[in-house]
């Protein structure tokens, strides 16, 4: 059985063709531009591939809620020439296949939790730090979704006292995603994160601010494990920094084995930047039932 997967990215469409057992064949990119140019590209690679389903993690905000009028419709997005697309209807329309929709981050979340270090675990946060920051979040077994789908990365945090920084984010300036994406590294720094590694002020600092976040997270809703991804996360020198300020935070408050073993606690994507594609394919199987 062949089941399509498209991970909707804003920078970057990718698609690929995959097994049930979770073996990616084919795979390609395709750059987000426009609908009018992007869509013809996605409808053209899976056609004549023969796929029995189609799951889609889309870049947000998108309406999530299956009974919804707009379920599959981009929302309002900062990306003008997506916003208010029916994104899902329009590869229906033409690939006639059965299909699942999710947010990417969502996906990538079921794609740890399916394939990944999460297997078999009913309760579990997956976060990504790179140009935005955003949460998947799976609780008692299902990704969870409310109103909307969370925006964990906009929760508001405590400034560190030395850091002089104003915040990145337009709407809200110094919540996780204006102190800690990528995006709030170069303008604070002045460089991409990549040329900064050697630099422990700068990790040190986000650190503190993701350590901040996992704490509101741990303390809210209890995930069994937390996973971290994203091109920040790139920068494995923050994972014990981070894990040492979750327990400065928590001090002592939690007594659980998770927390006694946080290196198995808090950890690194596990499926090599694959596993929003394969939560896709997860999305494309249970829209058939599997």
């Amino acid at each position: 059985m062949l089941i399509g997967a498209l991970e909707a990215g804003g920078t970057k469409m990718v698609c690929a063709i995959c097994d049930e057992l979770g073996t990616i064949l084919e795979q390609t990119r395709i750059d987000t531009t426009t609908p009018e140019e992007t869509i013809p590209k996605i409808i053209k690679f899976f056609q004549d591939k023969n796929i029995q389903a189609l799951g889609i993690g889309a870049f947000g905000p998108v309406d999530v809620n299956t009974n919804s009028e707009t379920y599959g419709k981009i929302l309002d997005t900062p990306k003008v020439a997506w916003r208010h697309f029916d994104l899902l209807h329009a590869l229906k329309q033409e690939l006639q296949v059965p299909m699942g929709l999710d947010t990417d981050v969502n996906a990538s979340c079921l794609g740890e939790v399916t394939y990944g270090s999460a297997k078999g675990l009913e309760n579990v946060l997956y976060l990504t730090i790179g140009t935005g920051i955003g949460a998947g979040i799976y609780i008692n077994g299902q990704l969870h979704h409310g109103i909307l789908h969370p925006e964990a990365g906009h929760i508001p945090l405590a400034k560190h006292k030395e850091d002089q920084y104003p915040g990145k984010c337009s709407y809200h300036r110094t919540c996780f995603e204006g102190l800690a994406s990528g995006p709030a590294i170069e303008e604070r720094y002045g460089l991409k994160a990549d040329k900064l590694t050697e630099n422990p002020n700068v990790w040190e600092l986000e650190a503190y601010y993701i350590a901040q976040a996992l704490t509101t997270y741990i303390l809210t809703f209890m995930p069994e494990r937390i996973i971290l991804g994203g091109g920040v996360l790139h920068q494995t020198q923050l994972f014990p920094l981070i894990r040492k300020n979750v327990l400065d935070n928590l001090n002592g408050y939690i007594h659980v084995k998770q927390l006694e073993e946080i290196d198995q606690y808090i950890v690194e994507a596990s499926l090599a930047d694959q596993q929003g594609i394969l939560g896709c394919l997860k999305l494309g199987l249970k829209s058939i039932g599997l």
